[in-house]
């Protein structure tokens, strides 16, 4: 056969696919693969986990010196209990409400995290910085185990990490010492390694991921749904029950070993017990299955802004049009009932309801993804990643006590996964390039500026508690009414919470009050107080994690339906009061 007819042969008989995807469109099948930027497919692993790892550096550093906050103190106060006493992480007391409780009573999060926090103060001392950097090894970790992942889900796992890295969820809770970014490192590598066990009938490596879900249990007990999401997947995979299916009980066997043993140590199980609490506080709160939805939507679409900056994309026109109408009707609607009828709030409810639209928006933009992915492609691959969305938005809205960020975290290597997923059908030309670029940049942008603004909130009940500490002085007995972080500093500087049921209080004794805060008392009467002065601090970044007025209930969703809020941020405000001493015959005209 001659040479040229040889080669035409060879040419006609290679595959053809033909696209009929456009950018935008949900007409989309597997075979309509777009070529991907090239540069990426030509990185070697080590120089793409150097990156990740760089990424990660530096987007968590600048917040390595951030003040505890919110529940950090916990995690603090358990890992210097752990130091002293290994074996009894929750043997002491803490004012955290009203009055002096057991601190097995008061935290609903297994020790874990603490162990290892204990572990850093130990070696490197316990000053936030040294804390801080040990943290983000489990935030790289996460990174790092995302892109694993990814690879076995998409041709764009580097995309996927740094779509899961660049987030509001990430970069807050990365920046703390709570158990979320633990948990979830611990989730992943063990899905990483539970997925190579299966493809490799590798006993050891379902050993090993095992192991680390029981880890990632013992840090937090939402990682317990792991469990069947990896039962249902591997039965979808492998289309029957093997012997894959016993390393499973490895979790639930260190489940059980847990509540024997806090049973023993507290008098109760503390995994049954914090099942108690949700059940009971979220009966308390009372929302509605409507609200529920529409706020576990919002704070799904702000915890994955790419969701949102990535619609114009992914979506047709028509249905964004029609999608935004509807959205926009609910959203200023939830806005209006809880915040337009209120005198004092009036001028916020319309920047509430714009951003409750964006972010719910970008919750329903998600979920639309994740049901095309599964229509679409139809293998056991979506099907995980759909309960996997699916479950953690169950949770987040309607099993937990609150919705909060903290619990939405979970999905974000699913939700960054899926996104990349649906991007590999992008024409990656020049233009389409861009457009990635742009709308990445659009939502890394919002993602680090909340996290500079949850450290300034931080940092603002550090400052308080120092300057009330100079205005006092030795000239008085300090208390203070607030928690969280302002809490661990003002303890810290020698300032003793309020008990209520049996304060100690007396005239020259000092009260200071802080106002965003949680578990506040009523104001000294008038009558008992000398002197008042309020102390004021400024957060310029505009943009807020908790903040009533302006909806934010980044930590919990009994402070509003928004994860955050951009616009105009109300200082800080703690009241500093000076008890009056008593005398026998008070001055009657004196204020």
């Amino acid at each position: 056969m001659p040479k040229r007819i040889a080669k035409k042969a060879a040419v006609s008989a290679k595959p053809q696919t033909v696209s009929t995807t456009r950018t935008g469109s949900a007409q989309t099948k597997r075979g309509d693969e777009q070529p991907l930027p090239p540069v990426w497919e030509n990185w070697s692993k080590p120089l793409t986990y150097a990156l990740l790892t760089a990424a990660v550096l530096i987007c968590l550093l600048p917040f390595s010196g951030r003040a505890f906050h919110v529940d950090d103190p916990l995690f603090v106060w358990a890992a210097q209990q752990i130091a002293k006493h290994p074996l009894d992480p929750y043997g002491f007391q803490v004012v955290w409400y009203l009055s002096p409780d057991r601190m097995s009573d008061v935290t609903q999060n297994p020790p874990l995290a603490s162990y290892y926090a204990a572990l850093i103060g130990v070696l490197s001392g316990w000053s936030e910085l040294s804390l801080h950097l040990g943290f983000l090894l489990p935030a790289i970790a996460v990174t790092l185990g995302t892109y694993r992942l990814a690879m076995r889900f998409t041709r764009l796992p580097f995309l996927a990490a740094v779509l899961g890295l660049l987030t509001p969820a990430t970069l807050v809770c990365a920046a703390s010492v709570m158990c979320d970014t633990l948990m979830l490192a611990f989730g992943v590598w063990a899905i990483n390694l539970w997925i190579d066990g299966l493809e490799t009938k590798s006993a050891s490596r379902l050993f090993a991921a095992g192991l680390l879900l029981t880890a990632s249990i013992l840090t937090k007990y939402f990682a317990a749904a792991f469990i069947p999401l990896l039962l249902v997947y591997s039965v979808l995979r492998e289309r029957r029950l093997g012997n894959w299916a016993w390393y499973l009980l490895i979790p639930i066997g260190g489940m059980l070993g847990y509540e024997f043993w806090t049973q023993h140590l507290y008098g109760r199980g503390l995994i049954s017990g914090a099942a108690s609490y949700a059940s009971t506080i979220r009966t308390n709160q009372g929302a509605s299955t409507l609200g529920r939805t529409w706020g576990a939507l919002s704070f799904l679409g702000g915890c994955m802004l790419s969701a949102l900056t990535f619609v114009p994309m992914l979506w047709r026109r028509r249905t964004i049009v029609i999608g935004a109408v509807i959205v926009a009707i609910n959203g200023f609607g939830v806005a209006w009932a809880n915040f337009g009828v209120k005198p004092d709030l009036e001028d916020h409810w319309i920047i509430i309801g714009i951003q409750l639209t964006l972010f719910i928006g970008g919750g329903v933009s998600l979920f639309g993804l994740v049901v095309q992915d599964v229509r679409r492609r139809r293998d056991p691959d979506a099907v995980f990643l759909l309960l996997w969305v699916l479950g953690t938005f169950v949770f987040a809205g309607f099993v937990n006590w609150t919705t909060n960020v903290r619990s939405v975290l979970p999905v974000i290597p699913a939700a960054a996964i899926i996104l990349a997923r649906r991007l590999e059908t992008v024409t990656w030309d020049r233009k389409g390039t861009t457009s990635v670029a742009i709308a990445l940049a659009a939502a890394a942008i919002p993602a680090l500026w909340v996290a500079a603004g949850d450290a300034a909130l931080a940092n603002a009940g550090r400052q308080a508690a120092m300057l009330i500490n100079q205005k006092v002085g030795k000239s008085g007995t300090l208390w203070f009414e607030g928690h969280w972080g302002f809490q661990y500093y003002m303890e810290a500087l020698g300032g003793h919470p309020v008990d209520a049921e049996n304060p100690h209080m007396s005239g020259g004794d000092y009260v200071a009050i802080a106002s965003n805060n949680v578990v506040l008392r009523q104001e000294p009467a008038p009558a008992s107080v000398s002197a008042r002065e309020v102390i004021e601090i400024d957060l310029p970044l505009h943009v807020t994690t908790i903040e009533r007025d302006m909806a934010a209930g980044f930590y919990s969703s009994s402070w509003g339906p928004l994860p955050f809020s951009f616009g105009p941020v109300a200082p800080e405000r703690y009241d500093l009061f000076k008890l009056a001493s008593r005398r026998k015959n008070p001055d009657k005209s004196a204020p």
